[in-house]
C-alpha cells in the first residue's frame, strides 16, 4: 500500500535529484523509497502476505550448498543498479 510523504528539501537537491531520477528512468519518488529501502533493509521484515502470489509461488525453490546472505546480495545489487 502506496502512503504519501511530504518531505521538505533544498530546491537545488530536488532538481538535481530529478534530474538524476530521470536519468535512470526513474520517479523521484521511486527513486527516495529505493533509497528508504536500502537504508532500512535491516530493519524491514518481509511478511507473506506482502508478497505476490507469482512470489509466494516461487519462494524456496531454490536448494544450494552454500550459505547465502540475500540480504547482501540484495543491497550490492541495489547499489550497482542505482548507484546509492
Amino acid at each position: 500500500m502506496n502512503t504519501k510523504l511530504t518531505l521538505t528539501i533544498e530546491k537545488e537537491v530536488i532538481e538535481v535529484a530529478k534530474a538524476y531520477a530521470k536519468e535512470k528512468g526513474q520517479s523521484l519518488s521511486e527513486l527516495v523509497e529505493n533509497y528508504f529501502k536500502l537504508i532500512t533493509h535491516e530493519r524491514r521484515e518481509i511478511k507473506e502476505e506482502d508478497l505476490s502470489p507469482r512470489v509466494r509461488k516461487l519462494r524456496g525453490i531454490i536448494k544450494t550448498d552454500q550459505e547465502l546472505d540475500y540480504k547482501k546480495i540484495l543491497e550490492e545489487e541495489l547499489l550497482k543498479k542505482y548507484g546509492l
